[in-house]
């Protein structure tokens, strides 16, 4: 749904409430035009239900805004003296329409300044249970949202089994697009194994189903900064369109709203206006080769032959911190490690059993059918890809038949446009055209372990309305390979993301506050007491 249509469906839903409240409006001592004036009349039902006027807020939040409705339509009608639980269950199952009877049919009579405190231990369970969760929904979805990291593609900056608070304020909190979720779910509901979203899987049927019209347009709340280069970013896969994500393919099958799609993490190596070029595994900007932050390890792989059959690559890999930890013998002489970074390599290649090391590298001009953007014409692989332009909001490029496939996806999927090709002409939206203008930035995301991540190589540029936020602090390190209180990793708990050197814990100083803290609630509280 647009801007316009939402405007059209708010105004109808403010009428359906006056008529089905504003004789409850004047019983309460208000006007009957009360309760037909937008928002005006939600600040007023606050004072009828005896509640904060700030709870109008809340009724336009996406997701919170499903809760807060319930919660309105139970409380206006405990207002009038319904407290029974059939009062409650009918308020709840007729979508608010209980009003309708109150309104026109039951004789019943405005409580003024009525007890909030909920009757019953269940109902203050219940009380707790939902206000607990609009809190937390809140900060989700505009200010922190956790994240745990389940590859090894950014290793050693970001290690599998990191748990992050990823903030969403840096570069502007998106507003929810699907309207009608789970609060603090993402795509599928734990246990249930149901989507958690009322959404319609057909690609073909996404403009004609009632189900699609309940989707927001992209807006999003101004952050403080931009997105820089080499930043660690998480984001929607925009690729992500099967059910499972490791399956995919350029060709739509499977349709989800961008909010939905499965969120990653890789560094931003290209940002809008970069001219970005992979050379031999290394990433060179307007022709100049990348500088990586200090605490970024690239790492490549690598085919090791050994001295003699005493040769134990686990052990190896964990006395040189060798990533991905699985090996694959390739001719009963030769392991194969996917993911050794330089300074790994250094050491590695001195050990007495190694009689040899020979780093795996496509050659230039050999095609990888499975990378972007996925035609023939552009023989790209891993380690040798681009040339290519980064789009720039407001930008033009020329377009033709050549250079079609490398923003065909970007002028039809991400921004809205149809795309025809005629003989030698290209038509967008019905017009031939030789040129095209971004509507939107666009950022090229790769992972540090350049043998072993599925990033922007796959599937190509990432629009901003995919941007979920930055990382910005581990919370938790768990290392699953790891026995006792060794999975922790005790170094890693309470370090920023960012930032130069090695990583600081402040972990310490965190339970020296918490305790702190706790002991002087305690004493506050014992001498309130006396």
């Amino acid at each position: 749904m647009t801007l316009i249509q939402w405007f059209i469906c708010f105004l109808i839903i403010q009428v359906i409430h006056g008529l089905g409240t504003w004789k409850l409006y004047t019983k309460a001592g208000r006007q009957a035009w009360e309760a037909f004036v937008p928002v005006y009349n939600g600040i007023v039902l606050m004072k009828i239900i005896n509640r904060p006027w700030w709870w109008i807020f809340l009724l336009f939040l996406p997701i919170v805004n499903l809760i807060m409705f319930v919660v309105v339509w139970v409380e206006t009608a405990r207002s009038f003296g319904k407290n029974q639980p059939m009062d409650t269950f009918l308020a709840v199952v007729t979508l608010g329409f209980y009003n309708y009877y109150l309104n026109y049919v039951a004789d019943v009579k405005h409580i003024e300044n009525r007890s909030l405190h909920p009757r019953t231990g269940l109902g203050d369970w219940v009380s707790s249970i939902l206000f607990a969760i609009v809190a937390a929904t809140i900060v989700h979805t505009y200010f922190i949202q956790p994240f745990t990291i389940p590859t090894s593609s950014l290793e050693k900056s970001l290690l599998v089994g990191d748990f992050l608070f990823v903030s969403k304020f840096h570069y502007g909190a998106r507003i929810p697009m699907t309207t009608v979720a789970a609060p603090m779910v993402h795509d599928t509901i734990p246990v249930l194994k149901k989507k958690s979203y009322l959404f319609n899987d057909d690609y073909n049927k996404r403009k004609t189903s009632w189900q699609n019209k309940l989707q927001l347009p992209y807006l999003r709340i101004p952050g403080f900064e931009k997105i820089e280069r080499n930043d660690i970013v998480v984001f929607n896969q925009p690729a992500d369109t099967l059910l499972d994500m490791n399956n995919f393919h350029p060709n739509r099958n499977y349709y989800k709203p961008i909010d939905k799609k499965t969120n990653l993490v890789k560094r931003c190596v290209g940002i809008p206006g970069d001219s970005l070029e992979i050379r031999n595994g290394y990433v060179y900007i307007n022709g100049k080769q990348n500088e990586l932050p200090d605490r970024a390890h690239l790492q490549f792989s690598y085919y090791v032959q050994p001295k003699t059959n005493q040769f134990n690559p686990k052990f190896l890999a964990n006395r040189y911190d060798i990533t991905d930890r699985f090996q694959i013998i390739n001719n009963q002489n030769t392991y194969y490690f996917s993911a050794i970074s330089d300074e790994a390599l250094a050491k590695f290649k001195n050990h007495p059993n190694v009689a040899s090391i020979m780093p795996v590298k496509q050659e230039k001009g050999v095609r990888d059918p499975s990378l972007f953007p996925h035609d023939p014409n552009y023989k790209w692989n891993v380690d040798f890809f681009g040339p290519l332009y980064i789009p720039k909001a407001g930008t033009a490029v020329d377009i033709n038949l050549e250079v079609l496939p490398l923003y065909k996806r970007v002028i039809t999927e991400y921004e809205g446009n149809t795309l025809e090709v005629k003989g030698n002409q290209i038509y967008i939206n019905g017009t031939k055209a030789d040129s095209y203008t971004f509507k939107q930035d666009y950022y090229w995301m790769m992972g540090d372990n350049r043998h072993n991540s599925l990033d922007a190589r796959a599937w190509g540029f990432v629009p901003f309305d995919h941007v979920v936020g930055k990382p910005v602090f581990i919370w938790m390190s768990w290392d699953s390979f790891a026995d006792g209180f060794k999975k922790i990793r005790w170094k890693r708990l309470f370090t920023t993301v960012g930032g130069s050197g090695k990583p600081t814990s402040y972990f310490i100083p965190f339970i020296v506050l918490l305790f702190g803290w706790i002991g002087y609630s305690k004493w506050r509280a014992r001498k309130k007491n006396d």
